[in-house]
């Protein structure tokens, strides 16, 4: 048997920049870069999806961890979850190596070192959006998205380290 037995939880992303925002995917469409030597050494991939893509799709704007942290959008999380969790217990239980999880820094959801803080809110004006670009940026943490998903591996026994591959501010989306 040639399998390795050793699985990488990865982000969605990192396998399809084309789920990021405009312009942040930095890659025509994998991380091949970042990813090539766990795929070198035999790891097999669990590829999460994408919280963002699938509830708001591909015409949202860019959003910080305060908006995204909610009531809803965490329960919507939780059920996205459900199948990758099911594969990852599954691969656990027949003793198979999880090497870790690894998510982008600077995402609202996928950030594991990093995430995008700050929020105005109210409506929208010219001054309330400029006010919102400012005061957004880069702060320590998990993104919502990974800090469930580290909750429900937690709260099976499964603890893996978290670990980001790619930083959002790599971006070199060009127009046309």
């Amino acid at each position: 048997m040639k399998r390795s037995r050793s699985i990488l939880v990865v982000c969605h992303c990192l396998l399809n920049s084309n789920a990021k925002i405009y312009p942040l995917a930095a890659t025509g469409g994998v991380y091949t870069d970042s990813i090539q030597g766990y795929v070198d050494k035999g790891a097999g991939l669990v590829q999460l999806p994408c919280p963002e893509t699938c509830a708001l799709g591909m015409k949202r704007w860019g959003m910080t961890y305060e908006q995204y942290d909610t009531p809803a959008f965490r329960d919507f999380c939780k059920e996205l979850l459900k199948p990758s969790l099911l594969q990852i217990r599954a691969f656990h239980a027949e003793g198979y190596k999880i090497l870790g999880v690894a998510g982008t820094d600077g995402s609202p959801n996928c950030g594991i070192a990093q995430t995008c803080s700050g929020y105005v809110g109210g409506n929208v004006t010219p001054e309330r959006v400029a006010a919102q670009c400012s005061g957004a940026g880069p702060v320590a943490g998990k993104g919502v998205f990974m800090e469930l998903l580290q909750e429900e591996l937690q709260s099976v026994g499964i603890d893996v380290p978290f670990f980001s591959l790619v930083a959002e501010d790599d971006a070199t989306d060009k127009v046309g």
